[in-house]
C-alpha cells in the first residue's frame, strides 16, 4: 500500500473514529485517551495493521509533530494566568511560598511513595525489570509517572467546570505548572542518570553547541522581554518554529528527547509575545486533528502479549496509588490557607489526572529502554483510567454546589 494510501488509513482509524466516539459520548472524556484505546484494542487483538501500512510513514511524522508542538505549547501556557477569572475572589489566595511548597508535596509524596511501593513489589515481578539502568532508575521512571499532573488536559478539564467550582480547578493548574516543569526535569535527569559515567563522555562540538544555543535563547527572551515587549505580529510567528526547531536541537544534540527541548522552547518565549500568540487554537487544532495519530501508534505498539490480567491488575493498582497519594498530598499540605476539606480533596482530584503529557512521559521512557513492555503497557492503562475518573471524581468529593456558594 502506498504512503498517501496508508496516511488515510491511519487517519480514519486513529483520528476520524476516535473524533466521532468523542461526539457520540458528548465529549465527557478527554479526546486523548480515545486513539489510545483504540490502537490497544488492535494490539490486544493482534490486528494485522502492517497489511494495511499502519503505523504509516506520514502518520508517524505528522503525529510525531504534533506532539512536539503539543510540548512547546505546554510550556508556553506556563506564563498563561489561568487564575484571571472573576469566581477566583472567592478562594484564599497563597503566597508563593505556600504555593511552590504545596506544589512541592504534591509532586513530592506520589513520587516518593509510588517509587519505593514500585521498586519493592513491581520491578520484582516476571517482566516489569528494565532493559537500561538499574532497579531504582526504573522505578523512579515509574514514579515520577505517577506523581505528574497533565496541564494540558486539566486547562480544558477546568475551564469545562461550572463556574462555582472554577476557582479550585485554577489552584489545581497552579500546582500543575509546577507539575509540568518538574515532569520535564525530571526526564532529563534520568536520562542523564541512566547513562551512567557515559552521559558526558564522547562529546563532540554540537553538545557545546548546543548548550550555547539553549543559553543564547535564554538571554535572548531576557533581552526582548525589556526592549521588545510589542514586535510586529509577524516577528513572534517567525520565532516560533525558530525556538521550537532550536529547543527540539539542542536536546537531542545533548542525549535527551526532542520534546523536552521543545517544552523549555516554550517556556523560554518572552510572555509578552507568548500572550499575543493564539496558544490554546494550535493545541486544540494538534490535540483533535493530529496527535492522535502519534497517541494512536503508542498504543497500537504496546505488546498485546504483555497487556495480561496480571498487568491489567498491576494498572489498577497503580491507579490507586497515584490517586490516594495525590489525594493525601493536597490533603495533608493544601496549597493555600483556609480551604475547606472538599475544595483540598477536589484540587487532588484534579491534580491526579495524567492525561497525554504521562503517556508523553511514559512513550519517552520506554524509548530509551528505562521502563519494560510490562510497565509501559501498565502506565497506558493508568494515564487512561486516571484521566477517565477526573470529571466523576472531581463531581463526587465536591458535593452538589450550593446557591450561596454561587453567589
Amino acid at each position: 500500500m502506498g504512503n498517501v494510501t496508508a496516511l488515510f488509513a491511519d487517519a480514519f482509524i486513529f483520528v476520524l473514529i476516535p473524533w466521532g466516539l468523542w461526539q457520540l459520548l458528548r465529549r465527557s472524556i478527554p479526546i486523548a485517551i480515545l486513539p489510545i484505546l483504540v490502537g490497544i484494542l488492535l494490539a490486544v487483538l493482534h490486528f494485522p495493521a502492517s497489511t494495511i501500512g499502519i503505523p504509516s510513514l506520514y502518520g508517524d511524522y505528522i503525529g510525531w509533530l504534533a506532539v512536539l508542538v503539543l510540548a512547546f505549547t505546554a510550556g508556553l501556557e506556563m506564563w498563561q494566568n489561568p487564575t484571571h477569572s472573576p469566581e477566583a475572589a472567592n478562594l484564599p489566595s497563597p503566597t508563593l511560598g505556600r504555593l511552590l511548597g504545596g506544589a512541592l508535596v504534591a509532586l513530592g509524596i506520589p513520587f516518593v511513595v509510588g517509587t519505593i511501593l514500585v521498586k519493592l513489589f513491581f520491578l520484582p515481578l516476571h517482566g516489569w525489570q528494565a532493559p537500561q539502568g538499574n532497579g531504582w532508575i526504573g522505578a523512579m521512571s515509574i514514579g515520577l509517572c505517577i506523581s505528574v499532573s497533565a496541564l494540558p488536559v486539566l486547562i480544558g478539564i477546568v475551564r469545562e467546570l461550572e463556574p462555582v467550582y472554577r476557582p479550585v480547578g485554577q489552584l489545581a493548574l497552579k500546582l500543575a505548572v509546577v507539575d509540568d516543569a518538574a515532569l520535564w526535569i525530571g526526564l532529563a535527569i534520568l536520562q542523564f542518570a541512566a547513562r551512567g559515567p557515559d552521559a558526558l563522555h564522547g562529546w563532540t562540538g554540537f553538545e557545546g553547541l548546543a548548550v550555547l544555543l539553549l543559553a543564547g535563547m535564554a538571554l535572548l527572551s531576557s533581552w526582548a522581554t525589556r526592549n521588545l515587549k510589542n514586535p510586529p505580529i509577524w516577528v513572534i510567528w517567525a520565532a516560533v518554529p525558530a525556538y521550537l526547531a532550536a529547543g527540539s536541537w539542542a536536546s537531542h544534540e545533548l542525549g535527551l528527547h526532542e520534546l523536552i527541548g521543545a517544552y523549555f522552547a516554550g517556556a523560554l518565549m518572552p510572555p509578552r509575545w507568548v500572550r499575543r500568540l493564539p496558544v490554546e487554537t494550535i493545541g486544540t487544532f494538534s490535540l483533535i486533528w493530529l496527535a492522535p495519530m502519534f497517541f494512536g501508534h503508542s498504543g497500537l505498539r504496546i505488546d498485546g502479549d504483555a497487556l495480561t490480567w496480571p498487568s491489567v491488575v498491576a494498572s489498577l493498582l497503580l491507579v490507586v496509588i497515584a490517586i490516594v497519594t495525590k489525594i493525601l498530598a493536597v490533603w495533608i499540605f493544601p496549597p493555600a490557607p483556609g480551604l475547606t476539606h472538599r475544595q483540598a480533596l477536589g484540587i487532588g482530584s484534579l491534580l491526579q489526572c495524567k492525561g497525554l503529557m504521562e503517556i508523553v512521559a511514559a512513550t519517552i521512557l520506554h524509548a530509551h529502554g528505562m521502563i519494560s513492555e510490562f510497565a509501559f503497557a501498565s502506565l497506558m492503562v493508568l494515564a487512561v483510567i486516571s484521566t477517565t475518573l477526573t470529571g466523576p471524581m472531581f463531581r463526587l468529593v465536591s458535593g452538589r454546589a450550593r446557591p450561596e456558594t454561587a453567589a
